[in-house]
């Protein structure tokens, strides 16, 4: 047991490394070069497809790792497809925090009503967290549904990961509305 609690660990501490550093990447793109900046996202992605490759390799063949893995596999997925650009999101989903999820939601939407940001402008992030929050088992009342369904356009890359990843289930607590 405690080989397999050092073993989730270090698999969720190399996941935030990794989400941390497409963060990191994403906040500094004003002070990089567009070539750095490309040379350093192709080589977290390189990092995050290796890692998906050894999540692979540990779950299969184990009922048990598989199902406590499917939030790590997908978000890191998720980030190699491209579909969820912010970093943030991706972090949440790894973590299965609707609860956060549902606040980032909540934040967005209280900043386009005082005007802060145009619905256009935040449409993908929300997207995003719907997409997760769906991913995660949480319900999305009709409103919810019918916004993803009108911005999720097929050949999307965010259509795409909803694609791939219906044949994973992540389970989760319901998070507070």
């Amino acid at each position: 047991m405690a080989e397999e609690a050092r073993l989730r660990q270090n698999i969720e501490d190399q996941l935030e490394r990794l989400l941390s550093q497409l963060a990191d990447l994403d906040e500094l793109k004003a002070e990089l070069s567009d070539e750095e900046y490309q040379s350093e996202k192709k080589s977290t992605l390189e990092q995050l497809t290796e890692f998906q490759a050894t999540l692979e390799k540990m779950t299969a063949g184990s009922v048990s790792l598989t199902t406590q893995y499917d939030a790590a596999k997908l978000a890191v997925r998720a980030a190699i497809s491209d579909a969820f650009k912010t970093p943030e999101v991706i972090r949440l989903f790894a973590r299965k925090e609707p609860a956060a999820l549902r606040l980032k939601l909540s934040n967005l939407d209280r900043d386009v009503k005082l005007g802060k940001f145009a619905l256009a402008d935040v449409a993908p992030q929300v997207c995003e967290i719907l997409t997760a929050l769906k991913k995660l088992g949480e319900p999305l009342d009709s409103k919810e549904e019918a916004f993803l369904a009108s911005q999720t356009t097929a050949g999307s890359s965010l259509a795409d990961f909803v694609a791939v990843s219906d044949s994973v289930e992540v389970t989760s607590i319901p998070a507070a509305r």
